[in-house]
């Protein structure tokens, strides 16, 4: 049974289990359910043996000299080593002759799925000699670790439910059927020490590495992983726990000697030489420190190269708001680190409105000065660190003033994301939905960080590339919606996003098939308000796949072949043509877009949304490839960069390799869009 306090709990732990956790320390480090050392007969063979699951093993500290000439890991039925047997595959799945090893530790799979349940033995055995240099037994009625599955959620309010909890390895709870009705305010996965819950725990991110409360659950699968080096066999039982009220919405007990497999997840500490800290996500985290007229902070990050790390001071001292905040953007530039002062007015790249920028610009780009002073950077083992320095008080317009001690907790924003072609963030990928605080000002030091956590998770496959190459379809309906998460317009274009993207005749962004010599419309509804930073987007078709024409430098926009949606003033100035009234798509009150991923193709994902229209007739763009354009061309939007796709020209379509979309699917397609225009 569980004891009733952690000092007692932890001296429990002593104890020598039947699984081969034998300490506190071993705890934090299950290897698996022990089987024995390898019993040494030459060749200075040794190490410790633990089944990992029911086809593997790991090797702790195992050794062996290597001067063995036909030497294999080598396992079988009999009663003891000898001829009788099979080669088990080393470390690396092969089947070489042994090298030799010193105290190093490594993990080997059974061959042809076979079970440590039908084996007896596993050896470092010589097969010319046919002599054992070392061996381990496998216990009578052993049983391999595995998936163990435990109780439900009891004692539930708050729409709490779920089927049966599964306990997948030492660090990953698999809660299938849960729901929740989200209305906690301070509501958080939570575990902990003791008879039942309480406040002194520790929370738990969700299923997405967020630490944010719970949004809500309606019957989903959910899967948690432990933070740090916390691990199943240091805690008592699993919570929806409410911080604010101090009531559990429903709990768990993790039953004592669970035999599950260790985890695969690597843990990877990171110690800063800052007093604070404050964990942000399962992947990020923030470091500072006020001395003087000066704070200092670290970001640090579990991300890709490409990716930048946001943070700064809110635009409202009500709610986390990305309008009007003061924001560092920091990422690694080839062999440099760089952290940069933004102002942010708008949700958009930074745009020229009427001749002022707005969007997220730089403050030397709006007229301010960046007050950034950048200190250091490091990239280790997949973790990127960056510190920086700014004054508490700047002169500065678009900076905030730092909140003393008096002030208490203050709003901030962040977000995790790719930096574009131009090194200036794109849309984020990671970022908080509901309202963060932190006392940066606190007189005591606190560090309330974890250690991050890797896994090797698949990569996210994008969702199918529409075409469109109907030879009878003279007419194209453009509208903007949101861009789908990692599998949209990121994964079927493999660039990065600014969060819209164009939708043509109710596709994400097809490529599209015209023949030369045909004359084609578009009907182009993108929003044609000039003084809007975000929902402006004239549509154009260049010879170059980024778009935003209109934040290219006039050197660069000499570079780019103009083929519609543009003209050009006697002085040279470009001018959209095909600006229409704005037809939105957009995700419902009840979506969460960090959530787009979850879909499996378009069409489900594109059920979800909401679109609201403009009045008024779209804009009509005309164009009549010919001879002298190029074979790939490419729509885009005037104003922002990264919102269309390609579009093949050919000069027959009985030449065109494009798979097509049938026919019935367009003019569903074009039905259903222009019913939603209308």
């Amino acid at each position: 049974m569980r004891l009733l306090n952690g000092l007692t709990h932890l001296a429990f732990t002593t104890l020598i289990f039947n699984i081969g956790v034998e300490s506190a320390e071993d705890e934090k480090d299950y290897r698996g359910k022990f089987i024995g050392k390898l019993n040494t007969y030459d060749n200075q063979v040794s190490g410790d043996v633990y089944a990992v699951d029911q086809y593997t093993f790991l090797i702790a500290k195992f050794t062996y000299d290597g001067t063995g000439s036909d030497t294999f890991f080598w396992s079988g039925a009999a009663s003891r080593p000898g001829p009788e047997g099979f080669i088990v595959p080393d470390e690396h799945g092969t089947t070489n002759v042994l090298s030799r090893y010193h105290n190093k530790d490594i993990t080997i799979n059974l061959p042809d799925r076979k079970k440590l349940t039908e084996i007896k033995w596993l050896s470092v055995y010589d097969i010319s000699t046919q002599k054992a240099y070392g061996d381990v037994y496998i216990p009578e009625e052993f049983e391999p670790p595995k998936t163990q599955r435990i109780s439900r959620f009891s004692k539930t309010s708050r729409g709490v439910s779920s089927d049966s909890i599964e306990i997948i390895d030492s660090k990953t709870i698999k809660i299938k059927g849960f729901s929740y009705d989200g209305s906690g305010k301070e509501t958080y996965f939570w575990v902990g020490l003791g008879p039942q819950p309480s406040s002194k725990g520790n929370k738990v991110p969700d299923d997405k590495g967020y630490l944010d409360r719970l949004r809500k659950y309606d019957d989903e699968t959910v899967i948690l992983q432990l933070p740090g080096d916390l691990n199943i066999f240091q805690v008592d039982w699993l919570s929806v726990y409410d911080l604010e009220t101090k009531q559990s919405f429903g709990s768990v007990i993790i039953p004592d000697n669970l035999n599950v497999p260790p985890s695969l997840v690597i843990v990877i500490p990171h110690k800063s030489s800052l007093p604070n800290c404050a964990q942000l996500h399962k992947d990020f985290q923030v470091n500072w420190e006020v001395f003087g007229p000066q704070i200092t902070f670290e970001l640090v990050g579990q991300i890709p190269k490409d990716y930048y790390m946001a943070f700064g001071f809110s635009g409202s001292t009500e709610k986390s708001q990305m309008i009007g905040a003061d924001v560092t953007i920091a990422y690694i530039d080839g062999a440099r680190g760089v952290a940069i002062d933004y102002n942010i007015t708008a949700k958009s790249p930074c745009t020229k409105v009427l001749g002022r920028h707005k969007g997220v610009c730089k403050d030397l780009v709006v007229g301010g000065t960046d007050d950034i002073q950048f200190h250091t950077y490091s990239s280790t083992d997949g973790i990127t660190s960056l510190t920086y320095r700014r004054s508490l008080i700047s002169s500065d317009h678009g900076d905030q003033t730092f909140p003393g001690e008096e002030t208490g907790p203050i709003y901030i924003i962040w977000a995790l994301g790719r930096v574009d072609e131009s090194k200036e963030p794109s849309f984020h990928d990671i970022y908080p939905k509901a309202d963060v605080k932190l006392e940066l000002g606190r007189k005591e030091a606190k560090k309330e960080c974890f250690d991050f956590t890797r896994t090797n998770a698949a990569a996210v496959p994008p969702w199918r590339i529409d075409r469109i190459s109907e030879r009878t379809l003279r007419t194209f309906h453009a509208t903007v919606g949101p861009s789908g998460g990692k599998k949209g317009y990121q994964g079927i274009a493999r660039r990065t996003t600014t969060g819209l993207a164009w939708y043509i005749n109710g596709f994400l962004i097809p490529e599209l098939t015209m023949k030369r010599g045909l004359t084609y419309i578009f009907k182009v509804k993108g929003g044609n308000n000039p003084h809007s930073a975000e929902f402006y987007h004239p549509l154009i078709i260049t010879d170059e796949p980024t778009g935003g024409y209109d934040r290219l430098t006039d050197d660069a926009q000499k570079t780019v072949r103009v083929l519609a949606g543009v003209e050009f003033s006697r002085r040279g100035q470009p001018r959209p043509t095909a600006a229409g009234p704005l037809c939105l798509a957009q995700h419902s009150d009840a979506r969460d877009r960090r959530l787009d991923d979850d879909f499996s193709d378009f069409k489900r994902f594109n059920r979800t949304l909401v679109y609201k229209c403009d009045e008024g007739d779209a804009a009509s763009l005309e164009v009549t490839p010919n001879s002298s354009w190029p074979d790939v061309v490419y729509y885009n939007s005037f104003t922002h960069p990264n919102m269309g796709w390609k579009i093949h020209i050919i000069d027959s379509f009985a030449k065109s390799g494009a798979r097509q979309l049938a026919p019935v699917a367009i003019l569903l397609a074009i039905v259903t869009i222009t019913f939603r225009l209308y």
